[in-house]
């Protein structure tokens, strides 16, 4: 079975008029800071352009054209978020210099409801094997692309158009709007919002990501966080399953995190981690300024922690490959269907698939 049967038939056509107004939970963070540094600079006009020298943004749209699921006028909005693990620069102390080749081991796929009060983060697992479209290339030529290629991968050879042809490709929906963050701006972010709190049921030990918690509370910076979002081998069953359910968890707690911290009671404060932010991020052209990041932060500020369903994409290990996952046709169908016409996950989706055994380990 490969990931365009899963896919095939959950694509829909249509118009969509959006509403006015290095490894894979980093990407969630994105998503989260954007909100936590345009709230702050709202309103503060004599910083705007501080800010917006800070952003990085792609042009996606101008990258792929016009072959693309059409927009489907339901009030939705889907975000593609990815994490960026690089090892060239600042990042270099968690690998080998790979001369500068960005890789993504995080994806999630953000669908915010009509009315934007509830949402559901699809995490995709970084070695589910897909029949990636051909893309162009940074070089300028195309790569032809195929079947049973990692999900991952696209993002290493064609950037952040190729990884949302990829999600569109696989799910038949149109991303809206996509957003990348890597491993030193991830750190950062963490400590200018002073950590994170989080309680483990059972001692997470992790020479490989340079972890080590005992059972209990928490409050972790930027370097712990990492490492825990990181974390594999000595967690569940030791696969990127049960890392990903460390990571879902690791984000309820960051949302509730920035609710409740009070970051912006201190206008010092609130510059800071605004400037820390937009420095880590990187969007797509609609969100590439502080007013349109401001905009689309605003949507996002009657959504807590409880209001986000976690899910992973159904898949089973790979008869040829153990290690890699394929999508389940049946159940990964039924979540691109429900989300393509803004409805709930159905409960069968979520039950369907490999799980990693380390849910509950972090709260």
């Amino acid at each position: 079975m490969t990931e365009d049967t899963a896919g095939r038939g959950a694509r829909t056509r249509g118009h969509r008029k959006r509403p006015p107004t290095r490894r894979r939970a980093l990407a969630i963070t994105a998503w989260t800071a954007a909100g936590v540094v345009v709230l702050g600079g709202a309103g503060l006009g004599y910083v705007y352009v501080k800010f917006n020298g800070n952003l990085k943004s792609v042009d996606i749209d101008a990258a792929l054209g016009d072959d693309r699921p059409a927009d489907v006028d339901n009030g939705s909005m889907d975000i593609l978020v990815l994490g960026s693990d690089s090892r060239s620069g600042a990042n270099g102390e968690y690998g080998a210099d790979d001369g500068g080749s960005a890789r993504s081991d995080t994806a999630m796929i953000v669908h915010l409801y009509e009315g934007h009060k509830k949402a559901a983060v699809i995490s995709v697992p970084r070695d589910t094997l897909v029949t990636r479209p051909s893309c162009k290339t940074p070089e300028g030529t195309t790569d032809a692309g195929g079947e049973r290629r990692m999900f991952n991968e696209s993002f290493t050879v064609g950037g952040p158009a190729c990884a949302v042809k990829t999600v569109e490709t696989m799910s038949g929906i149109r991303m809206d709007h996509y957003l990348e963050v890597d491993f030193t701006g991830f750190k950062k972010i963490i400590d200018k919002l002073g950590g994170v709190e989080i309680t483990t049921t059972k001692p997470i030990k992790d020479g490989a990501s340079h972890l080590d918690l005992a059972a209990g509370p928490h409050k972790l910076n930027g370097e712990q966080a990492l490492g825990l979002v990181r974390t594999r081998k000595s967690v569940g069953d030791g696969s990127d399953l049960g890392r990903i359910q460390l990571q879902q968890a690791f984000i309820k707690a960051l949302m509730k995190q920035v609710k409740g911290i009070g970051v912006f009671d201190d206008p010092a404060r609130t510059l800071d981690v605004a400037d820390t932010a937009t420095k880590a991020i990187t969007t797509d052209s609609k969100l590439g300024s502080v007013k349109a990041l401001a905009g689309f932060a605003a949507g996002l500020q009657g959504i807590d922690a409880s209001d986000v369903q976690m899910v992973t994409l159904p898949v089973g290990y790979d008869e040829i490959d153990p290690n890699r996952v394929v999508p389940l046709e049946s159940a990964t169908r039924q979540i691109w269907t429900a989300l393509s016409q803004d409805r709930p996950v159905p409960a069968e989706a979520l039950k369907a698939g490999d799980k990693g055994q380390a849910e509950g380990i972090v709260n």
